[in-house]
């Protein structure tokens, strides 16, 4: 049997006391070591348990007996809204869990459960379980959702930089959850196909279903939240182009006005013979022929622009 070290933990539970949950510190490299050197587990399914880029997804060995889940969960004390995956392992009367430091309330969870219910089987813990993991998700959401609020609410008084960082920010998080409960979701909705579904109790089935229907309420307000965001980010990022539209269009017409009176006075500049070259007021004359050409280029600017709305 494992070892029960600093970063793992070992409880009996089941209607007969004959279940045995394992957790599993998979960044305690002597407690994944000593699993491994066991070698009581399938190595790919450790493999898979152990890999913190792994996607959510069940496995299952009708002729061993064996189910792997992997499900998404928030990654708690995390500077940014991400995700990891946490595995179960079962294997005849053993349950294993394999959690981080970021993700170690999954081990609270469980121990919560054992202790209100320790008649509870394999699956049925880890179902409840995972019902708790997508109820986590729900108050993430809500916060991004209240971020992006505040962001809005300030962006109409004054778009920065800063607020249209944290904007992006919200908005990659986001991407994140969205595709961490899709995957979950589709996890659900794949177990009940597998030939372990037909061996589950009534009272296992409800809860899978239960399960189930969380996951699909949480992935509507993710999509939703998301589909906000990237609503608000768009229109934003339409307004900075119409600003920087209107700022071209306003030094665009400026450098043409000033190109008016360059080109006046550079032609009476020529050392050549022109009119009002002897006249005391040429240069009011100058004047004046600039300011009725360029006034006369700005109403044609301007009318073209009344007429392109």
């Amino acid at each position: 049997m494992l070892g029960v070290g600093k970063m793992s933990k070992k409880i009996v539970f089941g209607p007969k006391k004959d279940f045995i949950w394992i957790d599993i510190k998979k960044d305690d490299e002597n407690v994944v070591q000593e699993l491994k050197n066991q070698a009581k587990l399938d190595q790919e399914l450790l493999s898979y348990a152990l890999d913190e880029h792994e996607n959510a997804h069940v496995e299952y060995d009708a002729k061993e007996e064996l189910l792997l889940i992997v499900f998404n969960v928030i990654k708690k004390h995390s500077e940014r809204y991400e995700t990891a995956p946490v595995a179960f392992i079962v294997k005849q009367n053993e349950l294993y869990s394999f959690t981080t430091a970021k993700t170690a309330y999954v081990t609270e969870f469980i121990e919560g459960l054992i202790t209100r219910k320790p008649d509870l089987s394999r699956l049925s813990l880890i179902f409840k379980t995972l019902y708790q993991i997508v109820g986590a998700f729900f108050p993430v959401i809500k916060e991004i959702d209240k971020k992006r609020l505040i962001l809005t609410e300030k962006l109409k008084t004054k778009t920065t930089n800063r607020n249209l960082l944290e904007l992006s920010d919200l908005g990659m998080g986001l991407v994140y959850l969205v595709n961490a409960t899709q995957q979950n979701s589709l996890l659900l909705a794949q177990l009940k196909k597998l030939s372990i579904y037909r061996s589950l109790t009534e009272n296992e089935r409800e809860e899978l279903e239960d399960v189930e229907i969380e996951a699909d309420q949480l992935v509507a307000m993710a999509n939703l939240s998301d589909q906000i965001l990237g609503q608000v980010s768009e229109t934003y990022n339409n307004l900075l182009n119409n600003n920087l539209n209107d700022t071209m269009r306003l030094l665009t017409i400026w450098s043409l006005l000033l190109t008016v009176p360059t080109i006046v006075t550079g032609f009476f500049g020529m050392n050549v013979l022109l009119p009002f070259k002897d006249s005391p007021f040429g240069w009011l004359i100058i004047i004046f022929i600039s300011m009725f050409l360029s006034i006369g280029l700005l109403m044609t600017i301007l009318k073209r622009i009344k007429r392109g709305g």
